[in-house]
């Protein structure tokens, strides 16, 4: 099968894109690397990617899919099977800094997508939502059926967006998508602007990590790999028809189903690291949601699968990467 994947260059992108080479699919590419982080980390990712041994099955363009003749262009050429979307303005506290970038990237680049998929009719198209698109939801566990109408950060509405358009695009042209709402996901080569990197890094360093609403948070930490196989286990079952409306649509969360407390992430970290972390408490910062949990039950009923990776091994396998690759 031939997928084209964008954001291959990002944290899950460069692991679906291990995933999709290992079997024998073959891989298009795209990202724009841009400098939200560090372009080396991305730089690395394609590297180590390009090493893999099927790799003349991998090719990599530079685009940013903003810009709509170029993205149509791409589609028109390559015509893939299949689309994974992972390609975004990725943060929820960032989005509060610079919400043009979250509009250009989450918003006309899904657009376009959309568009490009609409004339040479993959398949399936799978793209990331977020567990940010429950907002200050208060009913746990998240479940797909619940109103997320309250987002608390452009990020989620965005996302939230996203998954609308795709539903149109679903309803008018049979465009078969599936919507992938992942809960804070980490492990080897992870975002260095996620808790699981900016505390290692500062505890390795000597420098006080903050933590926010003073240790008082809830997240549904979910492992890498775990991610990936939600992702290519859904890229293979393409949304049918709703019974009721005709659509090919299909919404789902991936998350671990069992929400830690954040000081006892922390405690795993510091346990891996071999050091006591220096902490700063402060209070929420906005946008920010005090608890993320993941209802799987709609994903393992589709594709007889949820993630289930314990927390300290996920923990010391993040540990045992980092160390290795600074």
């Amino acid at each position: 099968m031939k997928v084209l994947l964008t954001g291959v260059a990002g944290f899950i992108g460069y692991h679906v894109a291990l995933k999709l080479l290992a079997r024998g699919d073959t891989v298009i590419g795209v990202d724009n690397l841009n400098d939200y982080y560090d372009i080396s980390l991305k730089e690395a990712r394609l590297d180590s990617i390009a090493k893999q041994d099927n790799a003349k099955n991998f090719q990599f363009i530079k685009l940013d899919l903003a810009e709509q003749a170029a993205t149509a262009k791409l589609f028109e050429t390559e015509k893939p099977d299949s689309v994974i979307h992972l390609a975004a303005q990725a943060g929820v506290r960032y989005s509060l800094q610079n919400p043009h970038a979250y509009i250009s990237s989450n918003i006309v680049a899904f657009t376009n997508i959309l568009e490009a998929c609409r004339a040479i009719k993959p398949q399936h198209l799978v793209y990331a939502s977020s567990s940010s698109v429950y907002g200050g939801n208060t009913k746990l566990p998240f479940s797909e059926t619940d109103s997320v109408d309250h987002p608390v950060s452009l990020y989620a509405a965005t996302k939230k967006a996203n998954e609308l358009m795709a539903h149109t695009y679903s309803h008018l042209y049979g465009l078969p998508t599936t919507g992938l709402r992942f809960f804070t996901v980490y492990g080897p080569w992870g975002r260095p602007d996620m808790s699981p990197f900016l505390f290692a890094d500062a505890i390795i360093n000597d420098r006080p990590i903050k933590v926010f609403n003073h240790g008082d948070m809830l997240r549904d930490f979910t492992y890498i790999d775990d991610i990936v196989e939600g992702v290519i286990r859904v890229l293979d079952k393409p949304a049918t028809p709703n019974a009721n409306t005709g659509t090919p649509y299909k919404l789902f969360n991936i998350g671990n189903n069992q929400p830690e407390k954040l000081m006892d992430f922390i405690g795993l970290l510091e346990s891996a690291i071999g050091k006591t972390a220096q902490k700063e408490f402060l209070p929420m910062q906005a946008g920010d949601v005090k608890a993320t949990y993941a209802d799987t039950s709609a994903l393992e009923a589709w594709v007889g699968f949820k993630p289930n990776m314990p927390l300290n091994v996920g923990v010391d396998k993040f540990v045992e990467w980092y160390q290795s690759y600074h």
